[in-house]
């Protein structure tokens, strides 16, 4: 091989360069990142070579169907599978006492919190169980108490309440429509499904609750037998005074009514008090179904001792855990096998209770292949939700726009299980988004018999734009100012401050702040490419039946964490093998993170293989799939790998050559000496490290590795050489990315109905890594943002408490007809700071943006009166337009 004489560029620096004051950060450019390429995945999926869940089969397998609850909330009495049992190919039942005892909690365990588990249940949490919000940015709970006066005695604490009963795959005591029953396991789906209609339930119903505000009148049912109110994560009953009930009754929120959390920064009286202008409105956003392509199906079987499950997850290396617990083994006793998903938005982010079914079927049939296909209506049941609100909001401005104050009160709907914190994380969002001097957050995260909440993409994040973004909206009209102007006016920008705390929190405790913000300069560029200027002399205007409107909405969320790892290992025939713990769930970053390593190393892309999918093949511990994390956080990991590969590398030339390591660089063909040619291969370099083992192959690692990672170390020492790190990187504050949307919509007065013209949207999201997986990331966020306020919702049946959409097409996410007819995207390319590569992450903020200015374009087109809740559909545009331009629908009511 020819010798390269040629000098390199020198490696790019251990730690991220900061611009000098006053200066603006310069984009990165780089060999690798930045380029679009193809990723290794994409021939398999659009040749339908690639393998979801549902598509393995096995010698033997059989077919298991649920049994989902036909009552809102209920209690098992008896349940008579003999029939079913008796029908030849019909193989065995699980119910919910079938399930693992979980580990025993540490310490006694309460009376009264052995007490409060639902009948047929194990006692405790199971291990691993789902964790409440991921990524939630900012706080919540209860408000603290005041402090007791000096010299008094101290107060008596009052009992903790015990925590609520947790979440099981199967119970006898369903508390929401569509919870599995149990499940039958057959030769066929069908025959499976003829098996549980001969099964006899005996249910005893309870009292139950559909609407958040209807659970809070006074004498009204609960949605648990505990409470009605989740509070941290143990419940209370909270029943509001009759007349705040006869406020909802006349349509108007109750905003002096009892709350369980309250969150506060500065003063909002003085805030108030100074403003020249205040609009407040009352509000109300649906609860969505997160519906991804691939429904939570799994196959699983037990082979040589361990539990082999295909599932449908998020994060692999962080599904490991959970699975584990809900199956009732040891972690190293599952292998979880998921090269691809379609799709999760938050709702498999640790997989899926679900999971345990097969997994623990197939060990009642002595390890017999179990496959569970999840039908449309059953995800709609046990997919997860979007919490929807109910509430008012208040802000206060100067004549020159800027906000002085923000009061909400936010009623959440949190399905029957734990209280989820999107109203708190909107709440937090709007101190960053328009950095609000002075706030207030009041809360209730109320129990409904309906599917349990959870993270879905950019959890708080869309409801805050959508919440808060048509009130800056309507104040911009009310004072004359433009609305890219009056949001750059509130913009953050720099390292901005955010955030709020409970009451009596000691003054002087420190904010949080974000390591960068752009937010100026996508509303430049958003502007620009949207043609703001020009599109506004045709805004308002009306041509026949059909009247223009245009808008302008930011968008933000958490973009990153860190202390996750990274392994690869440099092999003997001169490839590099580049192991990611990370699920594939769509967004390319399974892939797009790892090209990382070979930019650091120099290695040619095309010598190197991602590994990914399967437990089996010796994974690293990654970071949470949630909250935008996966980007900032793997990037600056496998930075930190590609450095350990690279001065591995260095210091084996040394040896074999001479000199110092810093001597040594990498190109194309392997090691060279700076300005002296190529003196190992990459082929070499591996075959040399295997021989002298210790730190170089993999025998050694370091002891901050996490356990998964080290263990995937011992799978592959001696097989070349490693390259594995934990990212102990810097970071001075939270990291977020940002969005600008702009869109035009055009609304037919006579019909109601409207169409989105155009969309823009413009990211703050640092280094762009993959441009054309970026520009998939901000259309993709910005259409289901659009499915929001355009005609995704949850309908329930009050009286009975029966789902009335259950299908794609009842509640109606978004199709190709309903995209805008033109997208456009671009990014700022600003990097972060905390990032030597730059990147952070923008797969949540750019859903808020989208939403925010899709609402406001249509504000802007038939006024600010009119639209009140979500989605817009024409029917209300007709009803509020016959009624003055005023809301003639119920404005606060729930599931309609």
């Amino acid at each position: 091989m020819a010798e390269q004489q040629k000098p390199v560029a020198p490696a790019i620096p251990v730690a991220p360069t900061k611009p000098a004051p006053g200066e603006a950060p310069k984009k990165l450019e780089f060999r690798l990142l930045g380029h679009n390429y193809t990723t290794p995945d994409l021939v398999a999926k659009v040749t339908g070579k690639a393998k979801y869940a549902e598509d393995f089969r096995a010698e033997g397998m059989v077919f298991i169907k649920l049994m989902p609850s036909p009552r809102p909330h209920a209690r098992v009495i008896s349940i008579d599978a003999s029939a079913a049992l008796a029908m030849p190919g019909v193989h065995g039942i699980l119910t919910a006492k079938d399930l693992p005892a979980p580990p025993p909690p540490p310490g006694p365990v309460p009376a009264a919190a052995a007490a409060a588990r639902p009948a047929g249940t194990p006692p405790g949490t199971p291990a691993g169980s789902p964790a409440p919000q991921a990524a939630a940015p900012g706080g919540g709970g209860a408000p603290a108490a005041p402090a007791p006066a000096a010299g008094a005695a101290p107060p008596v604490a009052a009992p903790t309440p015990p925590p609520m009963p947790p979440e099981f795959a199967l119970t006898d005591e369903p508390v929401y429509e569509g919870e599995p029953i149990l499940a039958i396991a057959a030769d066929s789906e069908e025959l499976a499904a003829e098996a549980i209609d001969r099964i006899v339930v005996e249910f005893e119903a309870l009292p139950f609750v559909i609407d958040p505000l209807e659970g809070m009148r006074p004498g009204s049912p609960d949605g648990r037998t505990q409470g009605n109110v989740f509070v941290g994560p143990s419940m209370k009953t909270v029943k509001w005074t009759a007349a705040d009930m006869a406020m909802v009754d006349a349509g108007k929120f109750p905003v002096n009514a009892e709350a369980t959390e309250t969150l506060t920064y500065g003063d909002i009286e003085k805030g108030f008090a100074e403003a020249d202008l205040i609009v407040e409105r009352d509000s109300q956003q649906q609860t969505t179904s997160h519906q991804p392509l691939e429904s939570r199906s799994a196959m699983a079987y037990w082979q040589n001792g361990k539990c082999h499950i295909n599932v449908s997850t998020q994060s692999l290396a962080r599904t490991v855990a959970a699975v584990a617990g809900w199956v009732g083994i040891k972690p190293e006793e599952l292998v979880l096998i998921s090269e691809y998903t379609g799709g999760g938005f938050g709702s498999k982010i640790p997989g899926s209770q679900s999971i345990a079914i097969p997994a623990l079927m197939s060990k009642k049939l002595n390890g017999r292949p179990v496959m569970m296909r999840i039908s449309r209506a059953e995800e709609t049941y046990i997919g997860r939700v979007r919490p929807g609100y109910q509430g008012w909001v208040k802000m206060g401005f100067k004549k020159d726009g800027r906000i002085t104050a923000v009061d909400t009160f936010i009623v959440e709907a949190s399905g029957p299980y734990r209280r989820q914190g999107d109203h708190a994380t909107s709440a937090n969002l709007a101190t960053l988004q328009f950095q609000a001097p002075n706030m207030r957050f009041r809360g209730l995260s109320v129990a409904t018999n309906t599917p349990p909440g959870t993270s879905q993409r950019a959890p708080g994040g869309l409801q805050s734009s959508v919440w808060f973004e048509p009130v800056v909206a309507e104040a911009a009209r009310k004072l004359g100012i433009d609305q890219v102007a009056i949001r750059r006016l509130n913009a953050p920008e720099g390292t901005a401050q955010f955030g709020l705390n409970p009451p009596n929190t000691p003054p002087g405790r420190p904010r949080n702040k974000v390591t960068s913000c752009f937010v100026k300069e996508c509303l430049d560029k958003g502007a620009e490419i949207f043609g703001w200027e020009a599109r506004k002399a045709n805004s308002g205007k009306r041509t026949g039946s059909k009247v223009r409107g245009i808008g302008v909405a930011t968008g933000a969320y958490t973009a990153g964490s860190i202390g996750v790892d990274g392994l690869c290992v440099l092999r003997p025939d001169g490839k590099l093998e580049i192991h990611q713990g990370i699920g594939n769930l769509g967004t390319h970053s399974v892939v797009d993170t790892a090209r990382v390593i070979a930019e650091i190393a120099n290695v040619p892309w095309e010598n190197c293989e991602v590994v990914w999918g399967n437990t089996a093949k010796g994974l690293p511990w990654s970071s949470i799939q949630a909250g935008s994390q996966t980007t900032y956080a793997h990037t600056r990991a496998n930075y930190a790998t590609g450095m350990d590969l690279k001065k591995k590398l260095t210091e084996i030339a040394a040896k074999d050559f001479g000199g110092t390591p810093e001597q040594y660089d990498t190109n194309a063909q392997g090691v060279i000496r700076k300005g002296g040619g190529l003196r190992l291969t990459w082929a070499k370099a591996a075959e040399r490290a295997i021989a002298l083992g210790g730190i170089y192959d993999g025998t050694e690692v370091p002891k901050e590795l996490n356990a998964m990672t080290k263990a995937a170390a011992a799978a592959h020492k001696g097989r070349g050489l490693m390259g594995v790190a934990r990212d102990n990187l810097p970071r001075d504050g939270q990291t977020y990315g940002f969005m600008s949307g702009f869109a035009e919509v055009e609304v037919d007065v006579e019909t109601g109905v409207w169409r989105i013209l155009e969309y823009v949207g413009v990211a703050d999201v640092g280094t762009v890594i993959h441009p054309n997986s970026l520009g998939g990331q901000i259309h993709g966020g910005g259409i289901q943002g659009i499915g929001h306020v355009r005609s995704q919702k949850l309908v329930y049946d009050p009286h009975y408490g029966a789902g009335l959409s259950t299908r794609l097409h009842h509640n109606k996410p978004p199709t190709i007809l309903d995209i805008p007819h033109t997208l456009k995207w671009a990014a700022v390319e600003l990097p972060d700071p905390t990032n030597p590569i730059g990147a952070k992450g923008i797969g949540e903020p750019s859903v808020g943006a989208a939403a925010g200015a899709v609402l406001n374009a249509l504000a802007d087109a038939i006024g600010d009166g009119i639209i009140r809740r979500t989605p817009v559909q024409p029917e209300h545009i007709m009803e509020a337009l016959a009624n003055g331009g005023k809301p003639a629908y119920e404005p606060l009511t729930a599931f309609i």
